[in-house]
């Protein structure tokens, strides 16, 4: 059996990491700083114990008993006088001691109130161990706690009883303020965690909100209702995850639009022909006349869905970003080449119009089939013997033959075009020509069977190109459709 674990959302996560790294920077903190107090609390009594030392190593050879003006007679006096001369500190005992080692020494001590449980002075054993010791210097693990030492020896004098300086120090209270300090600091570092805690959800709900946005959005969104945008605010890294969001939901609406358009476009315009195929085979007879009429018939149906499925997927794929594959093509050679090719179109005068000497960046397949598709159609809304003319042009060349004025904007600009002398576009029809499926309101010319989709085909080939296609009127009459490329070649 599958366990399934809850699903942990990345605010709580980013926030546990926080947590988890400012957990363990805050207790290496305060670790350390416990450690740096309590190695100051050892240095500090080390050189305490070596000052005291010091300065009785130093007294031993130098010092005079005021009683007699000389040398200390024994080390029990000597122990007496220096003594009473000292101010220890309020964790220190000075001490001498006298005696044999080995023995339990005699104690010479300050009058200092000291917590009887911790005064050295009181505990003989400790004493006669360190009396004893051949070191100088020592710690004496104690129930009563620890205690730091030094001693400088004072050999035999007259009494024969040799002596010792002690320095004993009582750590734990230093010690105490250390780890009061590192308690201290693990209870400021719990606040601060604390307060963590609450910044961190709302600093990480606030830079969250926008991804939040877009789950619910993309939760939202289905294939008939794409209009859902994310607000952008800022120029952060969540301000461009929006900005990207949005422009992959642009760009699937426009996908989804391409789809319905195509289904809506394929069903009502295959519906017709379908329905012209399925009458006449329901009604063909036996007669071989009739059943050589109605398969020639339904072949020119068919062919026609065909050419309207070809159509239709043309268009369909002019949203892919590999439609048009530019590349440098001389301009007067793909003209000459679009003339050639269409003058088989039909029996109209054909005029090789004028021819633009420059070298721009565009597709020979796509813009030859859209210069084509504007030639059948001149052919398709003219009569035997009237002529049609094919050219290309760039904005320069406009302005010297008239045509134009000169437009300083468009230095960059070429026009492909097929001017014809037919009846020409009625004006309430120019706005809708290049639509899908629409032919207009009224034919000029003879009747075609096209669906209506070719200048459509060359709206999307100019658009490919970041281009449009422009209608206009043919001097004399007639009508002109003009592909206009903006170039930088």
């Amino acid at each position: 059996m599958t366990v399934s674990l809850p699903r942990i959302s990345a605010r709580v996560r980013i926030l546990l990491w926080l947590l988890v790294v400012m957990a363990v920077a805050l207790g290496a903190v305060a670790v350390t700083v416990r450690s740096l107090l309590q190695q100051d609390v050892d240095h500090r009594i080390s050189q305490l114990l070596t000052q005291e030392t010091g300065e009785f190593a130093n007294f031993v050879p130098q010092g005079v008993d005021p009683d007699t003006g000389g040398r200390f007679p024994t080390a029990d006096r000597l122990l007496r006088i220096y003594l009473q001369r000292q101010y220890a500190d309020p964790d220190e005992e000075l001490l001498g001691l006298t005696g044999r080692p080995g023995d339990r020494p005699d104690v010479i001590r300050q009058r200092r109130d000291l917590p009887p449980d911790t005064a050295l002075w009181r505990d003989g054993a400790s004493l006669t161990r360190i009396h004893a010791s051949p070191d100088s210097f020592g710690t004496l693990p104690r129930p009563q706690g620890e205690v730091r030492w030094a001693k400088v020896g004072i050999g035999a004098s007259g009494d024969g009883r040799p002596g010792s300086f002690v320095v004993a120090f009582h750590p734990e209270r230093e010690r105490a303020v250390a780890d009061k300090t590192f308690w201290t600091l693990l209870a400021l570092s719990g606040v601060a965690l604390l307060m963590t805690t609450g910044v961190g959800w709302a600093v990480a709900g606030r830079i969250l909100a926008p991804v939040r946005i877009v789950r619910a959005t993309a939760a939202e969104l289905t294939e008939q209702d794409l209009t859902r945008r994310i607000p952008v605010e800022g120029r952060d890294d969540i301000a461009a995850l929006a900005e990207t969001f949005n422009a992959m939901l642009d760009r699937l609406e426009r996908a989804f639009a391409a789809q319905r358009v195509f289904v809506d476009d394929a069903g009502h315009e295959l519906r017709t022909p379908i329905t012209i195929v399925r009458g006449h085979l329901e009604l063909m007879g036996d007669d071989p006349a009739d059943r050589e009429e109605t398969v020639r018939l339904v072949t020119d149906e068919l062919d026609r869905m065909s050419r309207i499925v070809e159509d239709l997927l043309l268009l369909a794929g002019a949203e892919r970003p590999d439609f048009v594959r530019p590349e440098p093509v001389q301009l007067a050679e793909l003209t000459a080449d679009v003339f050639v090719k269409v003058r088989t179109l039909g029996d109209r005068e054909w005029q090789l119009d004028g021819v633009a000497d420059r070298e721009v960046r565009l597709d020979p397949q796509r813009m030859t089939q859209a210069m084509v598709q504007l030639a059948q159609n001149a052919v398709q809304h003219t009569v035997p013997g009237q002529r049609i003319r094919i050219g290309s042009r760039t904005e320069a060349g406009r302005a010297r033959t008239g045509q134009a004025p000169p437009d300083r904007d468009g230095a960059g600009r070429v026009e492909l075009y097929v001017a014809d002398h037919g009846p020409g576009i009625p004006p309430e029809d120019a706005e809708v020509i290049f639509e899908r499926f629409r032919r207009g309101t009224s034919r000029r010319g003879t009747r075609t069977s096209g669906a209506g989709l070719g200048l459509a085909i060359v709206k999307a080939i100019a658009e490919g190109h970041h281009g449009r296609v422009e209608l206009r009127r043919t001097e004399g009459g007639g009508a002109t459709f003009v592909l206009i490329l903006e170039t930088d070649s």
